[in-house]
């Protein structure tokens, strides 16, 4: 069973930046994709970052790219979500997730698992 753990989140100013990480356990990870997604009230889940644990070849969603950056470290078994210039709007509950495919799929219905989610707000 894949358990995935976020922290990290927290409340911080326009312009600031957070580092959300995703330890992972119970499978070897080297072939799978993960990804952070996030959830603000009354909105869809939306896809922000992705990786491929195998190369780290990432993809962004166009409204963070420059800003986040995705990462991760193989022997700590975590993800890892850096956040600079933090806008009022990035504010949400943000889920690490992991697709067994191994494919760098946006859509949220190609993870398998989900993490219970971690909370970042940004305050104008």
């Amino acid at each position: 069973q894949v358990q995935l753990v976020e922290s990290g989140g927290g409340l911080v100013q326009a312009g600031g930046s957070l580092r959300l990480s995703c330890a992972a356990s119970g499978r070897t990870f080297r072939s799978y994709s993960m990804g952070w997604f996030r959830q603000a009230p009354g909105k869809e889940r939306e896809f922000v970052a992705g990786i491929r644990w195998s190369g780290g070849s990432t993809v962004y969603a166009d409204s963070v790219k420059g800003r986040f950056t995705i990462s991760r470290d193989n022997a700590k078994n975590t993800v890892y979500l850096q956040m600079n210039s933090l806008k009022p709007e990035d504010t949400a509950e943000y889920y690490c997730a992991v697709d067994l495919s191994g494919v760098l799929h946006t859509a949220s219905l190609y993870y398998h698992y989900w993490g219970q989610g971690t909370q970042v707000t940004v305050s104008s």
